[in-house]
């Protein structure tokens, strides 16, 4: 299928998209995964195979068209198996993250009415049934790799899932579904509050599916490396659906600490990321730079500014330069380098589901990387907008897709959004949704933004505002996302509403402490040393440096360090390992206020 084929072959559900696939190319390799200390291959007729033999097992659950279930388990083949086995009997899927604490997905559970769960480990649910009896909904619990043992028998619910698997199944078979049913229910990160339930039809998926192919030179040739939860809406439609559409080779891999080693070797064509991937090769070339020679880091800075100056050259936003002449050396002594380390095929590599800071963006371009960025929300399925690579501003998230209508608010700025993906709306909350989609069917992003030459500029969020006592407002993302691009900070907030200056808590990068408290006579074991005035002058002018770019309204006049993450178990991130601001604030609110003593 390539394009708008799947229209054309009349598919209008997800799982008729999967059947359609199997069907075109049997033989072609859909997922590669590493299992038992080798890489397997799966073609599409395996996964047919696969799919059959798990909807043998929901179908004796007792289950009716529109049941929610749910699944807990990390990316790979089983996840997909799973969906497509559910989606093919009129299920709805309910995708939770494998990183979310237990009393979050006992919340989901018990809010979407899921009647059969799938966890990939005994210990897992074993967190989860802790709960008691919240979770007394379930009707069923798979456990994909139970320990020896470790499943309790005593909860007759649950069950192990290969002893459920039939051997053989028969064929997957049309079920005549409704394009504009509800086909998934995915719970927002929830930063400010509980999360919420975004119901996504079949029609809103497929039809984001499609409009993105459109917007972006990939094609069945291409190998996807898929890293990010596929319970994150930005993997699940770019790093599934999408590759389902066109018959690409998907490859899973292994965890992000061996990220590096599986880029180098199995060689992806295309690679989506959050800006936390792409800022961290950044953070590690400029570590490794800081150690090296002078004039390894005077090439560098070379090659990726001759680079930058032949990206806006060919974007038409530049004229020629007689520095252009360098690049063929420049790109053989510095950027082929950096391309092997990527594996040496990667042709467009994606940044979405955050910002992503232009000096990182600006040496992945420079040393030609093929890099766009994208913009959207779950409530969107969730592409709104994206770059093309012959029409890339860099400093923009790029133009709508085709079939999305955008504006911005003339009060507020707040960019609205029209189009066939945004969601039916929440879950069992309509109170929610009135306040997300006005009466004119325009979707509230809650984003700032300008709309320029038909390029969408997100300038900040409605909401994450601060505003000083001198009524002075500044928007903190950014300048939190400059400070983490210094190796020193691991995490940043700014605050300061109502006060009459800024401040930032900043948690330490643990490799970098024990050094730079020794540089400064400090014992880095007692926690006291994190309070010396001299580290804390050498801190704020660190943060100062970060901050050159920014206006003179952004300065951070005291600073507060941690050597704590803020993580997901403690409360402080989400599973899209976004910071719960208020979280943080009420966690150290001693700290922010001893920022202004």
């Amino acid at each position: 299928m390539q394009q708008r084929d799947w229209i054309d072959a009349g598919i209008g559900t997800l799982d008729a998209l999967f059947r359609e696939r199997v069907a075109r190319s049997p033989e072609r390799v859909a997922y590669r995964h590493h299992e038992h200390g080798r890489w397997h291959d799966l073609t599409w007729r395996d996964m047919g195979r696969h799919v059959a033999r798990w909807q043998a097992v929901l179908r004796g659950e007792g289950l009716q068209p529109g049941d929610r279930v749910a699944l807990q388990i990390r990316n790979g083949p089983h996840w997909v198996a799973f969906e497509q086995a559910a989606l093919g009997l009129g299920l709805v899927v309910v995708p939770l993250y494998c990183e979310d604490r237990p009393d979050n997905v006992t919340y989901i559970l018990q809010d979407a009415g899921v009647k059969v769960l799938l966890v990939d480990t005994a210990a897992r649910w074993g967190r989860l049934a802790g709960q008691g009896e919240a979770l007394e909904g379930l009707r069923r619990v798979f456990v994909l790799q139970p320990d020896k043992g470790a499943l309790d028998q005593r909860d007759e619910r649950v069950a192990a899932m290969a002893d459920r698997l039939p051997a053989e199944a028969p064929p997957l078979r049309e079920r005549g579904g409704d394009a504009g049913a509800l086909a998934t229910i995915v719970y927002t990160s929830g930063t400010t509050g509980r999360p919420k339930g975004v119901m996504l039809s079949h029609r809103n998926i497929l039809s984001v599916a499609d409009a993105s192919i459109r917007a972006l030179p990939v094609t069945g040739d291409d190998v996807a490396l898929s890293f990010l939860p596929i319970s994150h809406t930005f993997e699940r439609t770019t790093g599934y659906y999408i590759p389902m559409m066109l018959g690409m080779t998907v490859v899973y891999a292994r965890s992000v600490q061996q990220l590096a080693e599986d880029i180098a070797t199995q060689r992806p064509t295309a690679l989506v990321s959050v800006p936390r991937i792409f800022e961290r090769i950044y953070e590690r070339l400029q570590q490794q730079l800081a150690r090296g020679p002078a004039i390894r880091r005077l090439l560098f800075e070379l090659a990726v500014a001759v680079g930058w100056r032949r990206f806006r050259h060919r974007q038409g936003l530049a004229g020629w330069h007689p520095a252009l002449v360098l690049w063929p050396l420049l790109h053989r002594l510095v950027a082929a380098k950096i391309h092997a380390r990527l594996g040496g095929r990667l042709r467009l590599a994606v940044s979405g589901g955050a910002a992503l800071p232009l000096p990182v963006a600006r040496v992945f371009l420079g040393l030609g990387v093929n890099l766009i960025q994208g913009y959207g929300l779950t409530e969107t399925s969730p592409v709104i907008s994206t770059n093309r690579l012959d029409d890339n501003d860099p400093a923009s998230v790029g133009r709508p897709l085709d079939g999305i209508a955008v504006r911005t608010d003339p009060e507020t700025g707040e960019l609205l959004v029209k189009g066939p993906g945004v969601m039916l709306g929440y879950w069992n909350n309509h109170r929610a949704t009135a306040e997300m989609i006005d009466p004119g069917g325009w979707l509230h992003t809650g984003d700032k933004a300008e709309i320029r030459d038909g390029r969408i500029y997100i300038t900040g969020r409605i909401k994450d505002i601060l505003v000083l006592s001198n009524g002075e407002k500044i928007p903190p993302v950014d300048m939190e996302a400059a400070i983490t691009l210094d190796p020193l900070f691991e995490q940043a907030v700014v605050v300061g509403e109502g006060r009459p200056y800024l401040g930032a808590l900043v948690v330490l990068n643990a490799d970098h402490w024990f050094g730079l408290a020794q540089d400064h006579g400090l014992d880095p074991m007692d926690e006291a040393s994190l309070r010396h005035p001299r580290l804390l002058k050498t801190l704020t002018a660190r943060v100062g440096d970060c901050l050159h770019d920014f206006p003179g309204y952004a300065k951070i006049r005291r600073v507060a360090p941690l050597l704590q993450p803020w993580t997901i178990d403690n409360g402080m991130l989400t599973p899209t390992l976004k910071v719960k601001r208020h979280k943080v604030m009420e966690a150290h609110a001693a700290l922010v206020e001893a920022l202004y003593a």
